[in-house]
């Protein structure tokens, strides 16, 4: 099973959301994908998390450690790393926030989502929250696959190649936050997740990618 946990002000609507869905539908495994919208609150998102999990373990027979991968989008990478530490199944973080109360402080106030006008609230307490769910340097990197760009404008690529040292994934020249190309690194990230294929460690990724 696949669970996306997409980013700050984000949706299951997002372009990256969108592809991988689509990739689990063209291999006939759309019962196997997962993407919640989440609420403003990291709390109450990593309630709704692991509920979603707790479930499947207990009706699908899931076996987190084999059966489940995380993948997380930015804050939901934040998330993905909580809780794959917490369930020690595999996870894929895109671009994610390492220090995400940190970086999060600024963001106290209210927004829409990027994909609609609807409002989001990002309340003083929520920062609080995100501190409280810190987990340390994963236990085993070689369980998580990182894609992050040197040119993320939001958020800083060494932070998260130092977190995640020693993990499979790519550190890409340029791109962005958003990681609009995407979809040029899709079929690794699907081998990944589906336990299929070769990826190299993003230490190793530096010099080969573009």
């Amino acid at each position: 099973m696949i669970l996306y946990l997409h980013g700050f002000r984000s949706s299951p609507r997002s372009s990256k959301a969108t592809l991988m869905a689509r990739a689990m539908q063209e291999r006939g495994l759309s019962h196997e994908w997962l993407c919640p919208q989440l609420p403003a609150s990291p709390r109450r998102s990593m309630e709704l998390a692991n509920h979603l999990i707790e479930t499947a373990v207990k009706e699908k027979g899931l076996q987190a450690e084999n059966d489940l991968v995380i993948v997380g989008s930015s804050l939901g990478g934040y998330y993905a790393t909580c809780l794959a530490e917490h369930w020690k199944c595999r996870a894929v973080v895109l671009n994610p926030g390492v220090y995400a109360a940190r970086d999060l402080a600024t963001q106290v106030g209210e927004h829409t989502l990027y994909d609609s006008t609807d409002p989001f609230v990002f309340l003083p307490e929520y920062v609080d929250e995100l501190a409280e769910m810190a987990v340390g340097k994963p236990a085993r990197p070689e369980r998580y696959y990182l894609l992050a760009a040197k040119g993320d404008e939001v958020l800083d690529w060494r932070e998260m190649a130092d977190w995640y040292a020693g993990s499979h994934g790519r550190i890409l020249e340029g791109g962005d936050h958003g990681l609009s190309d995407f979809q040029q690194w899709l079929p690794e990230v699907m081998d990944f997740a589906l336990g299929s294929g070769q990826y190299p460690t993003h230490t190793d990724a530096q010099s080969r990618v573009s």
